[in-house]
């Protein structure tokens, strides 16, 4: 088996039963933010183009770019299609000509003459934009783990289908905490550094689980060319920001995990994998130039802003013209509030007003009303800043989920009274009748968690409230305060309090004396 890196999560797998295409994506994405980091042009992308079966993992635009699939991969491919609860990736393949589908079911392998392949894809509300998946690959000759951005829950069920030999995942985060908040320059350095400890965690965590003698670590950091985001690539000009290249991680995996083998994994990396040995050799890159990568990073970021302006120039000149105020506001409220009417349970969650200025307009959402309307000063919980060229384009597209599009753009400003609410992101990224009605039921089906775990001196349901990861394997209790490692998602066991965002309860008490000198992970 042969990988060929193709640049942030893309890659190109050639097995003894046919070849599939990764996630390629040369972008820019979500409007123009998002470069793959190292530049990924030079690659032979009509052969990559040629392949067997392309398989995308999401909607996110730095794995899903329609640009490059228009022109270089044929709509004949065979499509390995994610077993997602709404339809919103099919309709997009099939509004780009791909309709030769192979409808994968979850966690059931497909084999395809010495090919066998597994989708696994995750459907929580957090779950990239509402569905991430992970793909496993075996041919006889070798097994891989593509985990991409994706976080799975019941990693049992995921390595029945072989024990991996090489295991590909994301190891930096794609999020826009807390670059673009409206906190004191303190703060946010110290919870960018919070935010990075949390996704190197989360990463060995997996690390760990996988347990495969070959470790790639992959699916980012972006460049950040614009040059008013340009300060945040990496740790941030100023120590504000979260995105950790993957020669770090394999820095900190070494301190943690000397025993594992990693890799670096950049465009035109081949690893050739056959029974149990492995050759990691670069195509595009000399070794000289990638060390320039990394270690002489701003100095190679600075030349791709001066030499890639006009990829940006022009993706904002695609924008759609600016509405007037009046306009703007009666399109969103005649979208949205048929929404809102149907989300109570997300807007209980949220609770409260969430002010919106979008160039002229200054709008408010009422989220226990359900109403939009003109901001007349109320008290709000969240206020954001937008430009009025990306919310009339994603207007002018309908673009559903506003999470892969401006928000991943980092071209705005938000801040909030209190901790993060998730329900309000889960909204921005709902924006359409079906997934709404899915997050609905969705979120009314985790209110139901009637099994118990025994965790130390603490009876606590076993499921995590958050995206119902199992507690037993990923919670760790110190001074009565629950963290599980997923999400690095805290809660209050005293009280039950979720510490990390509003809502999301857990079931706690303290184990009475017999039980508490009894088995530790006993399950009722």
């Amino acid at each position: 088996m042969r990988i060929t890196g193709l640049g942030h999560a893309g890659m190109f797998i050639e097995t003894a039963g046919g070849s599939i295409l990764c996630d390629p994506v040369i972008g820019p994405s979500f409007f123009g933010s998002w470069f793959p980091f190292p530049d990924n042009r030079g690659l032979d992308w009509e052969r990559f183009g040629r392949a067997d079966f392309l398989y995308i993992s999401h909607r996110h635009r730095d794995h899903f770019d329609p640009a490059l699939m228009k022109k270089y991969i044929s709509t004949d491919v065979r499509v390995l299609l994610p077993d997602y609860p709404t339809d919103d990736l099919e309709q997009d393949l099939r509004g780009l000509g791909y309709d030769n589908i192979i409808y994968t079911q979850s966690g059931v392998p497909l084999e395809f003459g010495d090919l066998k392949v597994m989708v696994t894809p995750l459907r929580a509300p957090s779950d990239g934009p509402i569905g991430d998946s992970s793909l496993s690959v075996d041919d006889g000759t070798a097994s891989i783990l593509n985990q991409n951005d994706s976080h799975p829950l019941d990693l049992e069920k995921l390595l029945s289908f072989s024990h991996p030999e090489a295991y590909f995942t994301q190891t930096s985060g794609a999020i826009w905490w807390p670059m673009v908040y409206d906190l004191p320059q303190d703060a946010k350095q110290n919870f960018a550094r919070l935010k990075r400890d949390a996704q190197n965690k989360r990463a060995m965590y997996y690390i760990e689980k996988v347990d495969a003698e070959h470790v790639f670590p992959m699916a980012g950091p972006p460049m950040f060319l614009r040059e008013d985001l340009f300060r945040f690539n990496g740790f941030g000009l100023e120590d504000d920001s979260i995105f950790t290249d993957s020669r770090q991680f394999l820095a900190h995996m070494k301190e943690q995990r000397p025993e594992q083998k990693g890799y670096e994994f950049v465009p035109g990396t081949v690893v050739e994998l056959t029974h149990g040995e492995i050759s990691v050799t670069q195509s595009l890159y000399t070794d000289a130039e990638i060390d320039r990568m990394f270690d002489d990073k701003w100095a190679y970021l600075a030349a791709q802003r001066d030499a890639r302006q006009s990829e940006i120039a022009a993706e904002e000149a695609s924008r759609a013209a600016i509405l007037p105020p009046d306009e703007m506001l009666a399109a969103i409220r005649d979208w949205w509030e048929p929404l809102l009417r149907r989300a109570r349970t997300i807007r209980n969650g949220v609770g409260g007003n969430v002010r919106f200025r979008i160039g002229d307009l200054d709008m408010v959402v009422d989220f226990p009303k359900a109403k939009v309307r003109e901001y007349a000063g109320e008290e709000c919980i969240y206020w954001y800043t937008i430009p009025a060229d990306l919310v009339s384009t994603n207007i002018a597209e309908h673009e559903i989920d506003w999470s892969n599009s401006i928000f991943l753009s980092m071209q705005f400003e938000v801040g909030r009274s209190g901790k993060f609410n998730e329900f309000l992101t889960t909204f921005l990224k709902c924006l359409s009748r079906d997934r709404i009605e899915y997050v609905e039921n969705w979120y009314s089906e985790q209110s139901d968690q009637t099994e118990d775990a025994q965790l130390g001196e603490w009876i606590v349901q076993r499921r995590c409230p958050h995206l119902r990861a199992d507690l037993t394997k990923t919670a760790k209790i110190e001074d009565g305060v629950l963290t599980c490692s997923l999400h690095d998602w805290k809660w209050d066991l005293a009280s039950g309090r979720c510490l990390t965002t509003q809502g999301h309860p857990i079931r706690s008490s303290l184990a009475d004396e017999d039980v508490r000198q009894g088995s530790v992970s006993a399950v009722s």
